[in-house]
C-alpha cells in the first residue's frame, strides 16, 4: 500500500488517498498538478484529493493516526 498526503501552511499533512503501487500514486499526482510555484508549493486539479492542499508526500508506510479506509483508493481523473 501506497499513502499520499496532502499539507498546507499551518496544517498539518494528512493522509488524503491510497494506492495499490508508486507508479499509480505518481501518476495521479502527475494529473492533479495544475503548477509549481518556485517556494515549491504547487497548485491542483479541484475535484482532485489534493484540491485544497499546498505540497504532496508520498510514503510506502502510514506517517500520522489517519484511518486509511476513510479516504479514496486508486483515485483517478473519471472518478470526477
Amino acid at each position: 500500500m501506497h499513502y499520499l498526503y496532502g499539507s498546507k501552511p499551518g496544517v498539518a499533512r494528512k493522509l488524503v488517498a491510497t494506492f495499490d503501487s508508486e507508479p499509480q500514486l505518481r501518476a495521479y499526482v502527475t494529473w492533479a498538478t495544475l503548477s509549481k510555484a518556485p517556494d515549491g508549493t504547487s497548485k491542483f486539479e479541484q475535484g482532485s484529493a489534493l484540491a485544497s492542499f499546498r505540497q504532496w508526500e508520498a510514503s510506502a508506510t502510514l506517517l500520522t493516526d489517519d484511518d486509511s479506509a476513510s479516504v479514496v483508493h486508486n483515485p483517478s481523473p473519471s472518478m470526477l
